[in-house]
């Protein structure tokens, strides 16, 4: 199994949740991934709220103890609404890691579009 750095990154975000919000990355098929760092970055002259969710539809989380008797995951926010300062910027792994398994994907969205996303992360294939 090869492990391959990658980056990511999103120049203005979208400004609802739902069918438009940005996809950040999405796990493929054949491989699984670790987030090791995601930076939104605020170009804008007031504060943005912004939130980034996992979108998990894995069946196979080994986890048959949640609300979902199959063991499948559910969409799921990393932060919510949180406020970003003007003309700054926030990572919000701060040293966390996140496991990412075929077909999970990261989106993320806020009030206004003036917000850019750098996702660092290792690919397994």
């Amino acid at each position: 199994m090869a492990n391959t750095f990658k980056v990511t990154t999103i120049s203005s975000i979208a400004t609802s949740a739902g069918a438009n919000t940005s996809t950040i990355y999405t796990c493929g098929a054949s491989n699984g991934a670790v987030v090791l760092s995601l930076l939104l970055a605020n170009k804008h002259t007031t504060s943005i709220k912004t939130s980034v969710q996992l979108v998990s539809t894995t069946d196979n989380s080994g986890n048959n103890d949640n609300i979902n008797s199959d063991g499948s995951n559910d969409t799921a926010y990393i932060i919510k609404d949180v406020s970003i300062d003007e003309e700054t910027s926030l990572e919000i792994m701060s040293g966390q890691k996140y496991v990412l398994q075929n077909g999970d994907s990261l989106k993320v969205f806020g009030g206004n579009a003036n917000v850019d996303v750098v996702l660092s992360y290792m690919e397994m294939t």
